[in-house]
């Protein structure tokens, strides 16, 4: 399965992506993301000077709107 990071507040879908059999890293620093398959971030401060440097070469997914089962389609749509 995946190597998938997820912000801290997104306790919801770690404990949805675990329940899928997916490896889950709780992202509390950058440096926490390597490695990662996917990452899954809130969204609430994405991009906010503009910049599009990433630190993984994963997918990002932004949970903002979505619920657990609608980011588990996302990542199981992109493995």
């Amino acid at each position: 399965m995946a190597r998938i990071g997820v912000e801290q507040s997104l306790s919801n879908i770690q404990q949805a992506l675990r329940d899928k059999g997916h490896d889950v890293v709780e992202l509390k620093q950058e440096s926490d993301a390597q490695g990662c398959d996917f990452c899954v971030i809130t969204g609430m401060d994405s991009n906010i000077m503009g910049m599009q440097d990433t630190s993984i070469q994963g997918s990002v997914i932004e949970a903002n709107g979505l619920t657990a089962q609608e980011v588990c389609q996302q990542v199981e749509s992109r493995i």
